[in-house]
This record gives C-alpha cells, sequence and structure tokens, in this order.
C-alpha cells in the first residue's frame, strides 16, 4: 500500500513525498482511513510508529473546505485541538502539522508553559485552525478568554496514558467540556488501562480500535546492544565511542539532571559538542538545545526522561543508556527515539555491577536478550608507541633517593635555605639566654602546665 492508495489530496501527497516518504506505517494504514471515515478512533501505538501523521494528515485533508488566506480573525477558528502531555510533544506535533499542510492556508499554532504567554496571545487572537496545547497553559488561555472551542471539529489525545500519569485528568475534564459533543476524538495511547477504556466510553462515540503492536513491544530495526563497565568509566567509554568515529550522532539518557549536567560538561571540556535537556533548563534553553541538536550543530544532546517522549530526530543512528532507567518501560520510550519509520538504529546500554537488576527488568520487559558489545580500550588520539617507550633511556636516579640513608653518606648538599635555617636556630638559641620568652611548638599550646616543684 502507498499513501497515494489512502484517498489524501494532492497537496498532502506532494508534502508526504517532499519528506520523503511513499509508504504509510502500519499504524497510519489503519488510521487515515478510518478518520477519513468519520469515525472515532482508540488507537494502542508504540512510540516510533508514525502515529502523528496517522491524525494529522486526514484531518487536514478534511479542513480543507476552510482553508482560505484572508487576514481577518474570524476567518481562522480553531478546527482542531490536539492535547499533548509535554511540551516537547507538543512542538514536536506542531512541526509535523505544519509540515504537512504547508501547501494549505491552514494555521497552525501550539500554547505550552516555559514560555512568556504574550505571543501565544497574539497568535491565539491571530486566528488558528490547529491548536496544539498542554493541559496547562491552555486553561490559562481559557481563563483568560483568549481561545474559545465552538467550532471545534476534531479533538485529539496524543499519549493519553502519559497525561494521566502526569496527573492531567481534572484539567483535560474541564477542557472537554467546553468542546461540542458533535467533534470526532482521537485517542492515542500506549497502554489500554482501565484509566484509559473508562476515558473512551465516556468521550468517544462508538470508536474503532485500532492496535499495531502489543505493549512494550520494539520495532525490529533496533539493534539492542549493552556494554559492561564501571560506573567511572562510563563517560570515558562514551567518549571513544565518538572520538573512534563509531557515533557521529547520539542522544544520551542520564537517570538524573545532576548526572546530565556533569556529563555534559566532561564532553565539552573534552571539545566535543554537548547539550543537556531536561526540567531545569527554561523552555527556551531546550529548544535551542534540541534545535541545534537536530540541525546537527552538536553531536550530542543529554537528556533526562523528559525527552523519552515526543522527540523525532530525523535519522538518529543512536541512542545510548548511559543510565538504565528504573522503570523498564521507560527503556522502550527511550530507544523509540532511534529507528523511526523503517530506518535502523542501535540502542547501547552502559551496565556496571549496580545495574544488573535493571537490566535483568528491561530483558524481562522486551522479551529479548540485549547482545554484549565489547567495550573499547582506548582512543585513537591517545595511542603511544610502546616500543619507542622501551628504547629512550630512562632518566639518571639520584642515589639520594635511591639507597638508604647513613649518617655523613649520601648527604644532599646544603642548600642556602638550609644555611639561613641555621641562623634562625641560634638567633633562637640567643633569644632563650638573653632571658626573651621562649618560642613554643603549637603542640606545646595545648598541653597542661606543669606546676614547679611538684609531679
Amino acid at each position: 500500500m502507498q499513501f497515494t492508495d489512502l484517498g489524501l489530496d494532492g497537496s498532502l501527497l506532494k508534502a508526504i513525498s517532499e519528506e520523503g516518504y511513499t509508504t504509510p506505517t502500519p499504524i497510519q494504514a489503519q488510521s487515515i482511513p478510518a478518520v477519513l471515515g468519520g469515525k472515532d478512533i482508540m488507537a494502542a501505538a508504540q512510540t516510533g510508529t508514525g502515529k502523528t501523521a496517522s491524525f494529522t494528515l486526514p484531518m487536514l485533508h478534511q479542513m480543507i473546505r476552510h482553508a482560505n488566506t484572508s487576514v481577518s480573525p474570524a476567518r481562522h477558528p480553531v478546527r482542531a485541538l490536539i492535547l499533548t502531555p509535554t511540551r516537547e510533544l507538543a512542538a514536536q506535533v506542531e512541526e509535523s502539522a505544519k509540515g504537512y499542510g504547508k501547501h494549505l492556508p491552514l494555521r497552525v499554532g501550539a500554547v505550552f508553559g516555559g514560555v512568556p504567554m504574550p505571543p501565544q496571545v497574539t497568535m491565539l487572537r491571530a486566528g488558528v485552525e490547529i491548536l496544539v496545547a498542554t493541559p496547562g497553559r491552555l486553561l490559562d488561555h481559557i481563563e483568560a478568554k483568549n481561545v474559545n472551542f465552538n467550532t471545534v471539529e476534531f479533538l485529539v489525545l496524543d499519549e493519553a496514558d502519559r497525561m494521566l500519569d502526569m496527573g492531567f485528568l481534572p484539567d483535560i475534564t474541564r477542557i472537554v467540556k467546553l468542546i461540542p459533543g458533535s467533534r470526532q476524538t482521537l485517542l492515542f495511547s500506549a497502554t489500554y488501562s482501565d484509566e484509559i477504556r473508562k476515558l473512551a466510553s465516556s468521550w468517544l462515540n462508538d470508536p474503532i480500535k485500532i492496535e499495531v503492536a502489543p505493549r512494550n513491544t520494539v520495532t525490529d530495526t533496533i539493534k539492542h546492544t549493552v556494554m559492561e563497565l564501571g560506573e567511572y568509566d562510563k563517560s570515558k567509554q562514551l567518549l571513544r565511542l565518538i572520538e573512534s568515529g563509531e557515533i557521529e550522532q547520539v542522544l544520551v539518557f542520564c537517570n538524573t539532571k545532576i548526572g546530565a549536567n556533569r556529563l555534559t560538561r566532561f564532553l565539552q571540556n573534552k571539545q566535543v559538542g554537548a547539550e543537556a535537556i531536561h526540567s531545569d533548563r527554561t523552555q527556551s534553553e531546550r529548544m535551542a538545545a534540541l534545535a541545534s541538536f537536530k540541525e546537527r550543530a552538536v553531536t550530542v544532546l543529554v537528556a533526562t526522561d523528559i525527552a523519552a517522549r515526543g522527540l523525532d530526530i530525523e535519522q538518529l543512528p543512536f541512542v545510548v543508556n548511559y543510565d538504565l532507567p528504573h522503570n523498564p518501560e521507560d527503556y522502550v520510550h527511550r530507544i523509540g527515539r532511534t529507528g523511526r519509520a523503517g530506518q535502523s538504529g542501535e540502542a547501547i546500554s552502559f551496565c556496571s555491577e549496580d545495574d544488573r537488576e535493571a537490566l535483568q527488568a528491561v530483558e524481562k520487559l522486551i522479551k529479548k536478550r540485549l547482545e554484549v558489545r565489547l567495550a573499547l580500550r582506548g582512543s585513537r588520539g591517545a595511542r603511544t608507541d610502546r616500543s619507542d617507550q622501551r628504547s629512550q633511556p630512562s632518566k639518571q636516579l639520584d642515589p639520594f633517593f635511591s639507597e638508604p640513608y647513613e649518617a655523613g653518606v649520601n648527604s644532599a648538599p646544603v642548600k642556602q635555605s638550609e644555611t639561613n635555617g641555621q641562623k634562625n636556630t641560634s638567633a633562637l638559641q640567643d633569644s632563650r639566654r638573653s632571658g626573651r620568652r621562649e618560642i613554643k611548638p603549637a603542640a606545646a599550646l595545648f598541653r597542661p602546665p606543669v606546676k614547679e616543684g611538684g609531679s
């Protein structure tokens, strides 16, 4: 099956071709016809399966009838609302929607926290047909009356399970109540938990259930390897992989923000282009770091699990688990950044003695043993010729340091500083004879005084 077989508009097919895609993924092949048919869908899709295109393409197709070049905000009301759990995913979905709809006069925008609100207010008041948002920041705009949902035709809940895990259910419930009941609802989740099924029964109308891969499965395009290392050898090993030329671009996951910062500084000090992305950095800093990585201005992007979902980096060949995750399900989301859209990739995990249990949990979850990858024992630039070292004459040692001490023998020559020391000693003895106060060593100050005539 080709994209041309799905009944999409020619302008969309042109954009898809320019993106380099010709064949839809399984989730796209099943979801796009269902959405074009006006059905609600409940799809279980793992990361890296191309689910973003599975809802943006059919929505854009159906909104072509609303496309116009008018400058009036009234001609550009919100037609589709896409809710995502994280800022990074919101920005990624916005970018994808703009890319697929670049040949259509439809406006796409995003609102999320961590950045100033005024630019977002300006965008909303100018009009936008497709709005991507995180629940918290969207509620801020709703309370400020910056947005209206009376004309919404599509509601997309992307990564619904993640939004529930993050405690967004009350916020989402408030938002859904403001959207017309005649909407078409598309729910995407990595799992079919009881909470997700309950939401589906409340918000979806006779949905079509789509499941293209069981939970916690990984794509066949990813090679899983593990390196057994000491904890303090991990940073050096990563550097060797980069300096050897085996890794040209890599996304590295750490379990803590401190660890991510420490590794980033280490690489930068070794003249390796590296940036960090985690929750302690401002949204503008995170977006700048991600943009530099996508543009290949830096070689390494060091991240915490904040980046485990939603990042779509074209042709990313490697993901490194510098720290194995505490939750084995996070492994699936981490490695999903590589091997996307049918491309090959490799996930390398560093495993120290303390990581044994985490490694076993990962292998049990994905039902696959990780292939052992031999660690590099040295970088090309650091190698030396040991034969040359052996041929070089050793330096002559001073016998003062190599032979046992004997009085009057092997004594070091008297230096000027020692002569000065003798003069100072004589001066001290003269001061004692003259009756002046004796200068005591520091330890003597802490001894109890001895009474004269007593013990």
